[in-house]
């Protein structure tokens, strides 16, 4: 009997597990319904407010929506991560072709370089920093991010379910003391845009939104703050990951200084640089949209308007080197009539007049940005500003006619363009601070905290200050940031710089060299007979030529001539061009091409018959960035009458010109011989437009002859699988197959949890250059000084792929924080 009813007890539940389950289904359905109608009301006041928020987080939001004017956000796609037994991605003519330069964009910009949307990026599984220099739009982007977000986006793909959360590094109060309350931070800053009937429920909507991994974290400000603050919202991140883990991050960084973010899993990706075709575009935008919004409002007070055209015809000269800020700045001053003169230094001067407190005095703003900078204070408290700007705070409302005021601001030649010049001065009203705040040019927070709305003003406005005052050299002696770069930056354009550049070039040093670059910036807008400029121009020339560097390190110097927007570095790259070095003249190509030098078409023609494919390639897209017809000529006949190799380099270097470029495409697609159709395939693969996309879908069915079918085929499957670009999160040593394999061969195993630095430093000093590339990836986050000895051997080989595979590698290193010694100490290079 026992046995019986134990065996009908177990029957029961067997046949009731099913039905159990169901109950257990329903009730948990049940619960997560009753739990979304409770926070979806909050979620779309939430997505609301954000919205609201991000559509006004751009320079020009007094006068259009960010939706309105806005360029796509692009990332310059890093290398390819190599792992042996993995077949690599297709690489199209710029992959081959330019170095990685994530700290000069412009060159990718110049070139039309395949990039990666935002979302596309997070199509991966890391967090991302979005890195670039001050004006290039890492602000914009996180907005854009934001909007799609709150939007529910398609573009967001799989991640169009996810919440934003965005805020600024100043909006966070930190440290927290209980990693417990890692979401008090967050719910405090949002809780400042929150409705008041939305309180009580945003702490339990926001945990739930963390703890299901629907969080998208935007921050903001990270490339803005000191190393020493960074580190303390590193720290914050790494409690949110702990607590919250599902949850993505997205924040902005420097590409000099990543404190602490790469171990901790972030990928860095550059911001492009806008390309010709995107300043064009985006000047036509803003003509529109002044048209039908300020013009008329104007107009209905009877001031006569410029025809847009006109303006934008001159509007779009001498943009080569322009930010997108820079630009922004310089349309805004075209269609306002009131800009100070046609130097972008003439544009930030006028907009900072623009933004200040009527009849606020020059030397307060100067004032209290050269203290923010001096004190590393990007985000200072309100309390310590009156201090510095106490002797400006009296109760006179009009200043006298001897002030200085920003209604003084001269418009003296070069080198003073633009310099907002301190006077003797009386001072304006009280509350300054408030008024600075009301009229934009700072930014107020909870706890008295403050900060000027972009570092680029508080750097302009240091640099004139420290130009009147011996402080550069306080500042030099600062650890790395944003404030002290940009108040040496223009100091160098007002100042006299010859002992701070003979400074930095001293301090400049292998393997990053990093001095000599950040000196580099300051060429564009210093005047041109300063004594300095020939120092700099010669350390760029030595670094460019030295054979035995990678060529990422070289092309930032060819970079760094073509920023400086000089003659002198057209007629070096002329020069460069007839050298027998063939690195030398790819890299000289590549910068007359982005100069867009027509003097060096000769010299580019020549090269197109050099025994180097590299040279060839780059000297095809040299000619079509140069653009004339003359240039493009030589591109058509390469196109119709080389080898195979230099035809499709010339048809996919002709898909950056969307004119002439397109139009000979679709010419050639059509042609007869198979060589001409086959590179034309390749060049409509680089086209990312509707029209392009039926072409090559044709061609890979229709076409007679099956290499060009195959190629169809391969440029089609590199679209689709674009989003396999996106950085993504190393395997853990313990599951990569080939370290597991590389390890038994050399009688040695990998355990979980366990550091494998032995087995990749045998890999890295193995025969096997897979091995050897799949290797460095791990060894940067244990930089022992056998770590840094195999990379610095490494990247003195003169294997080319390896070379530039660990100075990249060596560069992450730096960024994040690792003091990089010098290779002499080891006895290299």
């Amino acid at each position: 009997m026992g046995f019986i009813a134990a065996s009908v007890f177990w029957l029961i539940v067997s046949r009731a597990k099913p039905a159990l389950a169901d109950l257990r289904k329903g009730f948990r359905e049940r619960r997560e319904e009753a739990q979304s109608r409770k926070t979806s009301s909050v979620e779309e006041n939430h997505r609301r407010n954000t919205l609201r928020r991000a559509q006004g987080m751009h320079l020009a939001s007094q006068l259009f929506a960010l939706d309105e004017i806005i360029q796509e956000p692009l990332l310059i796609i890093p290398p390819q991560r190599v792992e042996p037994g993995v077949t690599p991605k297709f690489e199209d003519i710029i992959d081959q072709t330019l170095p990685y330069l994530p700290s000069w964009p412009e060159i990718a910009g110049a070139y039309n370089s395949t990039c990666l949307t935002i979302p596309q990026a997070l199509a991966g599984n890391s967090n991302i920093v979005i890195i670039g220099q001050p004006g290039i739009g890492k602000t914009v982007a996180l907005a854009h991010l934001a909007s799609l977000a709150a939007n529910r986006s398609e573009q967001m793909g799989k991640n169009k379910h996810m919440v934003p959360f965005l805020v600024h590094v100043a909006d966070l109060k930190l440290p927290i003391t209980d990693p417990k309350d890692a979401l008090v931070p967050i719910l405090d800053s949002i809780a400042e845009h929150t409705p008041i009937f939305d309180l009580n429920k945003l702490p339990e909507f926001t945990k739930s939104m963390f703890s299901t991994g629907r969080a998208l974290l935007l921050v903001d400000g990270f490339d803005e703050i000191p190393q020493e603050a960074q580190q303390v919202v590193t720290e914050y991140f790494k409690i949110i990951n702990q607590n919250y883990p599902k949850t993505r991050i997205v924040t902005t960084g420097a590409p000099e200084y990543l404190d602490g973010l790469i171990p901790f899993g972030f990928a860095p990706m550059a911001l492009a640089a806008w390309k010709p075709q995107t300043v064009e575009k985006f000047m036509h935008q803003w003509g529109v949209l002044w048209s039908q919004t300020i013009a008329l409002e104007t107009a209905s007070a009877g001031v006569m308007d410029v025809d847009p055209f006109l303006l934008n015809t001159w509007l779009g000269s001498d943009n080569l080197t322009l930010s997108p800020l820079e630009l922004t700045l310089k349309a805004w001053g075209a269609y306002a009539g009131d800009c100070l003169g046609p130097h972008v230094l003439e544009s930030l001067a006028t907009h900072i007049r623009r933004i200040a407190p009527v009849g606020t005095p020059i030397a307060a703003l100067q004032t209290l940005a050269m203290q923010v900078t001096l004190s590393t204070q990007a985000v200072f408290d309100s309390r310590s500003a009156r201090e510095w700007v106490r002797s400006y705070e009296v109760q006179d409302e009009q200043a006298t006619e001897n002030e200085g005021t920003t209604e003084d601001i001269p418009q003296d030649a070069r080198p003073k363009t633009g310099q907002l010049k301190e006077r003797k001065a009386s001072t304006p009203s009280s509350s300054l601070l408030n008024k600075m705040t009301e009229s934009g040019l700072l930014v107020s927070y909870q706890n008295n905290r403050m900060r000027f709305t972009h570092p680029v003003f508080a750097g302009y406005l240091a640099g004139n200050a420290v130009s009147d005052f011996n402080t550069i050299e306080a500042i030099l002696n600062q650890s790395d940031w944003v404030g002290k770069f940009l108040a040496m930056r223009y100091f160098a354009t007002y100042g006299d710089a010859n002992k701070l550049v003979q400074t930095m070039l001293e301090f400049s040093r292998l393997p990053m060299h990093r001095p000599i670059f950040a000196a580099a910036r300051w060429l564009r807008d210093a005047p041109t007979n300063t004594p300095w400029r020939g120092k700099l121009f010669t350390a760029l020339a030595e670094i460019m030529q030295k054979e035995d560097l990678p060529m990422s390190l070289r092309g930032q110097a060819m970079a760094a001539f073509v920023y400086s927007n000089d003659p002198n570095a057209a007629k070096l790259f002329r020069q460069f061009a007839k050298s027998l070095s063939f690195e030398l003249v790819q890299l000289a190509a590549l910068g007359s091409g982005a100069m867009r030098d027509t003097k060096a078409i000769n010299e580019l023609e020549n090269a197109l018959n050099a025994p180097s494919l590299a040279v060839q390639r780059a000297a095809c897209l040299a000619l079509v960035s140069i653009g004339t017809n003359e240039a493009l000529e030589v591109v058509a006949h390469a196109l119709l009458n080389a080898d195979q190799e230099v035809r499709r380099a010339a048809g996919e270097a002709l898909a950056s010109d969307e004119r002439e470029g397109y139009a000979m495409l679709r010419d050639a697609i059509a042609m007869d011989d198979i060589l001409v159709r086959r590179a034309a395939v390749y060049g409509l693969g680089r086209i990312n437009q509707p029209w392009a996309l039926e072409l090559l879908e044709k061609y890979r069915i229709d076409d007679k002859e099956w290499v060009v079918r195959n190629s169809a085929t391969e440029v089609l499957d590199a679209r689709t699988e674009i989003t396999d670009r996106a950085p993504r999160k190393l395997k853990a040593p313990s599951e990569s197959p080939w370290l597991i394999e590389f390890a038994s061969k050399q009688g040695m195993g990998v355990s979980p949890g366990v550091p494998a630095t032995d087995v990749f430093l045998l890999a890295l000093r193995g025969q096997e250059l897979e091995y050897r590339l799949a290797a460095m990836p791990y060894l940067k986050f244990t930089p022992s000084e056998s770590v840094l000895t195999g990379l610095y051997e490494s990247m003195f080989t003169d294997e080319p792929e390896l070379r530039e595979t660990a100075y990249n590698t060596l560069w992450e290193m730096g960024a994040y924080g690792v003091k990089l010694p010098n290779p002499a100490q080891f006895g290299i290079g």
